[in-house]
């Protein structure tokens, strides 16, 4: 195969690089299983953006506090203001966020915000911004998508990223070259054994990366949701309860159904004060109370959490929920600059894949579909200033690639003890 860019994920990301590349550029995007699977549909509470010029300070401050001033500031402040110009971008693709009863925009507030600075559309944004990117980029004829086709290895040439090596649905190994791979193929949900993530997402670009030597970040940095729906089914995908239902008046109980914390603090310390409850207890869940919210906000802002809780003999409009922490989301990544380009050359990385430092120690509420659509806008303008031709690819050793489920078991064990060196190194 041949193309001029390769993405990595059909989520946001992948997604919003691809609308914001020039049209005369020939985009070949793959996926490890359906363009619909990947976490960006599954993001509920929203996206933040900084309402005014009076909003900066308190928003960038918000953003350092929650990852314990281990941000990297620039990046932040790049977010922060571009905040509003991706807003208008999402518009102008047909993505639609709630509004008040006078037609304007209704903001939303969650943990370690400052005030309300979220815009949202019900509990279910991330499909709503997610499905009309992809309608959009189905929609250009220079784009095109190939499901079920992992990538197993990236080509490198002179120290420079000229393809990749992939997997197609018919378990045929094929080569691919190109000007640019960019790699937006989510998180590393798929490596733990509760998560909210989808289980394929097990950390393939972090596999490849330390293969070819490219830097990657803080890979210890790793967030636990405090709030997910408990079952006794282990392998199921942990369905998040957002923290937006906690913004709204949502209370937490231990096993007396009294209140134990504030409901308000970041994700690591609410997490840590669920855990603490728990162990006091005996339990292996705390109780989540939504009837503070009235009826009617309840069933209009979060109809997905009501018919999820609802599937599971729960009507939170007159009982409490069980919900235990789960992994979340991921801060670290393959190390990338303002630009989204890693240590290699003509490789970037964006999304939860990459780590541009904006979360720092730990991400504030709804600063993952900002940040990954600001930085992978970002890659796609440094892409098309910087015009490269493919070259020649070079001889490979296709045995390596002999067994692909071997190969796989081997790259995710890697993955978590890295993680587990990055822990040591930053206690």
């Amino acid at each position: 195969m041949k193309t001029d860019v390769l993405i990595v994920g059909t989520g946001c990301s992948g997604l919003f690089c691809a609308l914001n590349l020039p049209r005369d550029l020939k985009i070949t995007m793959i996926t490890k299983s359906m363009t619909e699977r990947n976490d960006s549909f599954l993001a509920q509470g929203g996206i933040c953006v900084q309402r005014d010029d009076d909003d900066f300070e308190s928003f960038f401050e918000d953003t350092l506090k929650a990852g314990h001033y281990e941000n990297d500031r620039q990046s932040v402040e790049i977010m922060i203001k571009s905040s509003r110009e991706v807003i208008n971008d999402l518009l102008s693709f047909g993505v639609e966020f709630n509004k008040d009863e006078n037609g304007e925009f209704a903001y939303t507030k969650e943990g370690a915000h400052s005030k309300k600075r979220i815009l949202y559309n019900k509990d279910m944004t991330g499909k709503e911004i997610t499905s009309k990117l992809l309608a959009e980029a189905m929609s250009r004829p220079n784009i095109e998508f190939f499901e079920y086709t992992p990538i197993i290895d990236i080509i490198e040439k002179d120290g420079e990223c000229v393809g990749a090596v992939l997997l197609t649905p018919e378990k045929e190994i094929v080569t691919v070259q190109c000007k640019y791979v960019v790699l937006a193929s989510g998180g590393i949900g798929g490596l733990y054994r509760h998560s909210t993530n989808f289980r394929h997402l097990t950390g393939d670009a972090l596999a490849i990366a330390l293969e070819h030597g490219v830097e990657l970040k803080n890979l210890s940095y790793v967030q636990i949701h405090p709030t997910t729906l408990f079952t006794d089914e282990p392998e199921r995908r942990r369905f998040l309860i957002s923290e937006s239902v906690r913004g709204e008046g949502a209370k937490l109980y231990g096993k007396d159904m009294q209140r134990f914390t504030n409901e308000l603090l970041p994700r690591d310390l609410l997490t840590k004060a669920i855990k603490e409850q728990m162990e006091k207890d005996g339990t292996d869940h705390v109780w989540e109370d939504l009837r503070p919210i009235p009826k009617k906000e309840l069933r209009k802002h979060f109809p997905n959490i009501v018919n999820h809780c609802h599937e599971f003999d729960y009507d939170v409009t007159k009982e409490c929920i069980p919900v235990v922490p789960a992994q979340h989301y991921f801060m670290g990544g393959i190390k990338v600059n303002y630009e989204s380009k890693t240590s290699m050359q003509r490789l970037y990385a964006v999304g939860e894949t990459a780590c541009n430092g904006v979360h720092g120690k730990n991400r504030l509420a709804s600063n993952s579909l900002l940040e990954s659509l600001v930085f992978a806008k970002r890659a796609a303008l440094d892409i098309a200033k910087n015009p490269k031709e493919c070259v020649i690819l070079p001889e490979i050793d296709m045995s390596k690639y002999d067994d692909i489920p071997k190969l796989k078991e081997k790259r995710k064990a890697r993955v978590l003890l890295e993680i587990e060196k990055d822990g040591q190194r930053n206690v």
